[in-house]
């Protein structure tokens, strides 16, 4: 099940208007994640599922090994999409089998606008699978959910993968257990659908 798809920019308060312009929605400031690097900003997809608007925090000493390479983002784009499971180190194990390492487990976290705090488990790999089509995992911790507290109004229709080698990528969909389809394209590209306030758009 689609948990939240990943939008990178260099600026987040740039990227925020950017996405109210094209989805008719603004996204809300979601706070900081561990670490005080990375910031984001959230809109709700229904569904339990979300879009996050992510970018690095401008008065930080930035350092390589930014989530997602956001140290290399000049343009704001989808750059990556998670699932979410119940047993992740179950779900790491039957892909394991079936030929495909999602990566260490790791504790995540992100601390809220209100004072509180979010937490998870994710996969991570050294390198992005798939350049970047391939979904991390991720496992709840702590409530609310972000999909139940972001503004709403935008509702998740679909998402696709487009890459030069489909096949490669469909075999490591199969061995996530991921419902989904790579099609053929001349470069890496996940494009998200969604209706909303301002109609039906594509982001990619």
């Amino acid at each position: 099940m689609l948990d939240h798809l990943v939008y990178a920019a260099p600026d987040l308060d740039q990227a925020i208007d950017g996405i109210e312009r094209r989805l008719g929605v603004r996204a809300a400031p979601g706070g900081k994640h561990a670490g005080g690097l990375t910031h984001n900003a959230l809109l709700s997809l229904g569904a339990g599922s979300y879009l996050e608007l992510i970018a690095p925090v401008r008065d930080s000493a930035l350092t390589t090994g930014l989530p997602f390479g956001l140290e290399n983002v000049a343009e704001p784009r989808l750059i990556a999409w998670a699932v979410s499971v119940d047993d992740i180190e179950g779900r790491v194990d039957a892909a394991k089998k079936k030929g495909y390492d999602p990566g260490a487990v790791v504790p995540g976290g992100r601390d809220l606008p209100d004072g509180s705090s979010l937490n998870w488990q994710l996969t991570i790999r050294p390198k992005p699978a798939g350049d970047g089509l391939v979904p991390f995992l991720i496992q709840w911790l702590s409530d609310p959910h972000p999909s139940t507290t972001a503004p709403a109004g935008c509702q998740f229709v679909a998402l696709r993968a487009e890459h030069p080698d489909p096949a490669g990528i469909q075999a490591v969909f199969d061995a996530l257990s991921v419902e989904m389809e790579a099609v053929s394209g001349p470069t890496p590209r996940l494009i998200a659908t969604f209706d909303t306030p301002n109609g039906r758009v594509d982001l990619s």
